[in-house]
């Protein structure tokens, strides 16, 4: 088992900058490739940044492109997502998920999944 636990979620003005924290517990951290998810009321949860074991290679939403970094300190057992430019068209509950390869990350097919953050972005 590994436990997924979020932070760093919070209410902020659009331009601002957030970063979101996800610290494991359990089976071996580098094991897994993580990612981050969001979803928005009424929509369906959307990937939006991914990140291979070694952290050698990301993968990033469209819609957050240029904006947003997703990186991972190994040692610390935790992956991060740097927001920048936020929009309120970010807001969402932001959740962290662990899989076995960025590939099954990215589909959404994750082994394990934390409890969700919330961010707010206010016009």
């Amino acid at each position: 088992q590994v436990q997924l636990v979020e932070s760093g979620g919070g209410l902020v003005q659009a331009g601002g900058s957030l970063r979101l924290s996800c610290a494991a517990s359990g089976r071996t951290f580098s094991n897994y490739a993580m990612g981050w998810f969001r979803q928005a009321p009424g929509k369906e949860r959307e990937i939006v940044a991914a990140i291979t074991r070694s952290g050698s290679s990301t993968y990033y939403a469209d819609s957050v492109k240029g904006r947003f970094t997703i990186s991972r300190d190994n040692a610390k057992d935790t992956v991060y997502l740097q927001m920048n430019s936020l929009k309120p068209e970010d807001t969402a509950v932001y959740y962290c998920a662990a899989g076995r390869s960025l590939g099954v990350v990215v589909g959404g097919s994750n082994d394990y999944w934390g409890q969700g953050t919330q961010v707010t972005v206010s016009s």
